[in-house]
């Protein structure tokens, strides 16, 4: 019983410091609920640990970034093949490619939060996991604005509080290239993830933001796989502004410059941006997305120029 706030209080009834004992031992164990974390995933998974995390995996390389980025690195004891940013990343154990994972290795790693790609894992591996007692929390970033609220919950479960100043500026950055390319004439783009065989992204992924942020729309983006399979017919019919080719093997063009007819051939409009950043849902992808707004504006401004038809000749009556 705390004596001297008791006796401050000036109680002397028993019933009376029996009240005054609870609230003060309430108050006193206030602490120790707060030590409780919470967040909603991807998934709609609320999730709750007793305390934050201190031994975290991640299935994911942009998991992993954004764990460095929320400020949850030094927590950090595996993650996924091609995790390899930033720097710190590449010498962490790896417990496998997001698609195969090294469940012993998981195992051994002794994870207080695991952190799954939802679309980019194999799911019976993580269901597994899940039914050996594991916290997995579900990222699965489609918008830019998953991204800062991705930084903020996983700040969140790792107890640190650099993640909502990182979220905060993702948040201002994102919205001064908003403001910079709002009322854009819209431009058509492909974007191309791979060559062969020929693939694309369609309006779930989070680069289909990214393209309506620079004020472009993706041909593909009403297609119902998230990185559909397309053939050339395909791309030939869709008739795009830009070709923006974001695969790492890297594209020599050949195949699209035999297609003339294209809008997007003729006049140029042919891009590539790294796929390693603009693909991954971390916070770099703001970088690859103001490289990507110019691309589009070039090609907007060559656009504009094409469709400029040459003034009419001016008639003058003659005198009589």
């Amino acid at each position: 019983m705390h004596r001297a706030a008791l006796h401050a209080s000036g109680c002397g009834l028993p019933a009376v410091c029996i009240a005054i004992g609870l609230v003060l031992a309430t108050a006193t164990a206030t602490p120790l609920a707060r030590a409780v974390v919470t967040a909603t995933d991807d998934s709609g998974h609320v999730l709750s640990l007793p305390r934050p995390a201190t031994r975290i995996i991640s299935l994911a390389p942009h998991a992993t970034e954004l764990l460095f980025a929320a400020g949850a690195g030094a927590r950090l004891v595996g993650v996924s093949e091609f995790s390899d940013y930033p720097a710190q990343a590449r010498q962490l154990p790896s417990i496998g490619s997001s698609m195969q994972l090294d469940i012993e290795r998981i195992v051994m790693l002794k994870p207080d939060l695991i952190i799954a790609w939802q679309s980019g894992n194999n799911a019976r591996q993580v269901a597994r996991l899940r039914k050996l007692g594991y916290a997995v929390y579900d990222s699965e970033p489609r918008s830019m604005e998953d991204v800062a609220r991705t930084l903020e919950n996983l700040g969140t479960l790792a107890g640190s509080d650099q993640s909502h100043v990182a979220a905060r500026d993702f948040r201002e950055r994102q919205q001064m290239l908003r403001r910079s390319y709002a009322g854009k004439a819209p431009v058509r783009v492909f974007y191309q993830i791979w060559p062969s065989p020929l693939m694309t992204l369609n309006d779930s992924h989070i680069v289909s933001d990214a393209l309506a942020l620079c004020g472009a729309v993706n041909v593909f983006g009403k297609l119902p796989q998230l990185a559909p399979t397309i053939s050339r017919e395909s791309v030939l019919a869709a008739a795009p502004d830009v070709i923006i080719a974001s695969d790492e093997r890297g594209e020599d063009w050949q195949r699209w410059k035999s297609l003339s007819q294209l809008r997007a051939v003729r006049l140029g409009n042919l891009y590539r941006i790294d796929g390693a950043v603009m693909n991954r849902a971390g916070r770099r992808m703001l970088d690859a997305t103001a490289d990507l707004c110019r691309m589009i504006d070039q090609a907007r401004e060559r656009l504009a120029a094409d469709s400029v038809s040459p003034a009419a000749p001016t008639h003058h009556k003659e005198k009589p």
